[in-house]
């Protein structure tokens, strides 16, 4: 028998399933948490130099948002903020005088804050790149984890390899509260960020593995509002705890209760059948036929049946780019998940420079991810090409417009933020199937690598895209803006996949038009959203978006 045909006997979607995405989707929560908790362990509060004792005003060393500027610092007075109010001569004779550097810190206003990483180690002025530096150093340790805990899990198993990364997690996510300076704390954030790659990895895929095909999209899905879930949590957490060492003591430390896990998490069966432990692959099938109300095949316990997944793959990356079609396609859906993670985490993190709220507008932003992928379940079954090269517009489109909304309307730039964000997720989600739709079965999970190493590069450039905020503020708004629209108008390149037949080989991608005639009789393969053909391929996608 096939292993998707035993998932069905014993009821692929069953309590056992549904059981397991409980499990799963717990520490999507804790991975929200720590994806955005920079937005305001790493925020930048009202500041101005310290004075010498000397200084007229020393006496008062206090600074509030009143006596200094309400919101965020403007490009003007963020730099007037790094010199001390004392002046000195330019040249003897000479009634100039030359501006001062502060030799003696920064006040930091705490009316919002009581401390945050910047405050502690003074991230402002010729300092305050490093603070970029420090969420691109972290973006860097997803894309290293993907490729660590990935080659783990197939050598290992999934179950020992999601334990393992929730319990460093754990750790390292504790050990960043007590970093005692900047250089640790980086550390410690890039080691945070290797294990969240690993346990969105392998949470995906332990509950791809063990769920029939029709179904695994909506588990997916339920996932992804997991960590809508998180994203807006973390709003109200940040709000009731102000101290940074606090914070990140708080969303890490949770981790520990997960420690049941060891007992209640399964192994994937099909893992191992794939690794010939066929004892103990056939126990937790009984297992979970008898807590699903069902009864395991006898053919089960015949000595050869098919598995899928146990062939070996004779194509490489270079397939991808081989052949002017499949190039065409590879290169237009490797940028298009380059800019949906570029533009995903620009907005995400710059959401402090709206003017707005802080723990509000968090709120917001993980709120709209709901009726966003909640949008794309409707609308993607009619026609991926246009709903990704939409979706991409919205986004593009709505970022762009920021730029004519004078600076004292807030709440009108983030509106349109949010409408950017709304745009983005939604096309975030529509890639996932679109992608493993396009690429042909025989070089699908290697397009998928590729197009994951893709989209880190764009977590990494994201933050330092914010940092050019501080020499002009336009500059990151026409990045966001105009690299989403180009990515829509290359979408409308890429060929239709609804409702027709999935490339298998190069050949067919080549052979796209002759072959690839809509079929309306498989309309039931659109209950997945995606290749019926191939679903295991089509769902490995979704561990990366977060």
């Amino acid at each position: 028998m096939h292993f998707d045909q035993i998932l069905s006997a014993i009821d692929g979607f069953g309590k056992y399933q549904k059981i397991l995405y409980v499990w799963i989707c717990l520490p999507q929560v804790l991975l929200a948490f720590h994806m955005m908790v920079s937005i305001f362990t790493g925020a930048t509060p009202p500041f101005r130099c310290r004075e010498t004792s000397s200084s007229p005003g020393a006496g008062n060393q206090t600074l509030s948002l009143s006596d200094a500027f309400a919101g965020n610092l403007s490009l003007s007075e963020a730099h007037s903020s790094c010199f001390s109010s004392e002046a000195l001569p330019l040249l003897e004779g000479d009634n100039g005088t030359e501006r001062v550097p502060c030799g003696h810190g920064w006040v930091y206003s705490k009316e919002t804050f009581q401390s945050t990483t910047v405050t502690e180690w003074d991230l402002v002025c010729s300092r305050a790149g490093l603070n970029s530096l420090g969420s691109s150093v972290y973006m860097s340790g997803l894309l290293v984890g993907s490729v660590l805990f990935g080659a783990m899990a197939d050598r290992y198993g999934r179950r020992f390899v999601l334990l393992l990364s929730i319990a460093l997690q754990t750790v390292f996510g504790v050990a960043v509260a007590f970093a005692p300076n900047f250089p640790v704390y980086v550390i410690l954030r890039f080691a945070v960020g290797t294990t969240i790659s690993g346990v969105i990895i392998n949470a995906f895929i332990l509950g791809t593995e063990w769920t029939c095909t029709k179904r695994r999209m909506l588990a997916g899905i339920l996932t992804d509002y997991t960590f809508g879930l998180g994203y807006m949590l973390l709003a109200g957490v940040a709000y009731l705890i102000r101290d940074w060492r606090k914070l990140q003591l708080a969303i890490s430390a949770p981790g520990f209760l997960l420690i049941f896990y060891i007992r209640v998490l399964p192994q994937s069966a099909r893992w191992l059948l794939a690794k010939d432990r066929r004892e103990e692959a056939i126990a937790l099938l009984h297992k979970a036929a008898l807590v699903n109300g069902r009864v395991l095949p006898p053919a089960v316990q015949a000595e050869k049946w098919e598995f899928l997944g146990g062939s070996k793959r004779s194509h490489s990356p270079i397939d991808l780019v081989r052949t002017p079609q499949m190039r065409k396609r590879s290169v237009i859906l490797f940028y298009l998940w380059f800019v949906n993670v570029l533009v995903y985490y620009g907005l995400s993190l710059g959401v402090s420079r709206l003017g707005t709220d802080l723990y509000l507008t968090q709120f917001v932003f993980g709120l709209v991810e709901i009726p966003a992928r909640s949008l794309v379940l409707v609308v993607l079954p009619f026609s991926r090409r246009l709903t990704q090269s939409g979706f991409l517009a919205v986004g593009g489109l709505a970022c762009l417009l920021m730029l004519v909304v004078p600076a004292d309307h807030p709440n009108v730039l983030t509106g349109l933020a949010m409408v950017g964000k709304f745009g983005i997720t939604a096309s975030f989600a529509v890639i996932y199937v679109y992608t493993a739709e396009i690429f042909p079965t025989v070089v699908r999970q290697t397009g998928i690598g590729v197009s994951s190493m893709f989209a880190r590069m764009g977590g990494v450039l994201a933050p330092v895209i914010n940092m050019l905020d501080n020499h002009s503020p336009a500059t990151p708004l026409i990045i966001f803006g105009t690299s989403p629209l180009l990515g829509a108008v290359l979408a409308l390149a890429l060929p239709e996949t609804a409702d027709r037949h999935l490339p298998d080989t190069l050949e067919d991608v080549e052979n796209w038009d002759v072959r690839s005639a809509p079929i309306l009789e498989t309309l039931e393969a659109d209950e997945d959203f995606g290749p019926a053909e191939s679903p295991s391929e089509k769902q490995e996608l979704q561990h990366l978006a977060s």
